[in-house]
């Protein structure tokens, strides 16, 4: 399913692979984050062919023009979680709010391990 808006452009839409990858980036560049996991069956066959790579670990849902996700990853070790999560939540909400134009409901962060 695609978000959909409108504006005095004309008519915008945006797939969620579009927005699970975006969403991946900018995880991944994010300070603390070693490793994206993949969440469910179907993410970890395409991680075994490769096929998009950078929305691993990253769930998106959409209701109505409000956007849903939720991030699988592995955090460096030594760092405070709640720092690092903290500062997750607010890249990856600004980075999809700006390149969408749609409301980030909610960025839920599952730390499934940490690493040196």
């Amino acid at each position: 399913m695609a978000l959909r808006t409108r504006n005095s452009y004309g008519s915008i839409s945006v797939s969620e692979e579009v927005i699970a990858s975006l969403a991946g980036h900018l995880a991944s560049e994010c300070y603390g984050v070693v490793d994206m996991v993949p969440y469910g069956f179907s993410d970890t066959l395409s991680d075994l062919f490769k096929r998009n790579a950078k929305s691993r670990g990253v769930r998106i849902a959409t209701k109505g023009d409000r956007i849903y996700v939720d991030l699988f990853v592995v955090f460096k070790y030594g760092l405070p979680v709640s720092a690092v999560a903290s500062s997750l939540k607010s890249t990856v909400k600004y980075g999809l709010e700006k390149f969408t134009g749609m409301i980030v409901d909610s960025i839920d962060v599952h730390v499934v391990g940490v690493r040196l």
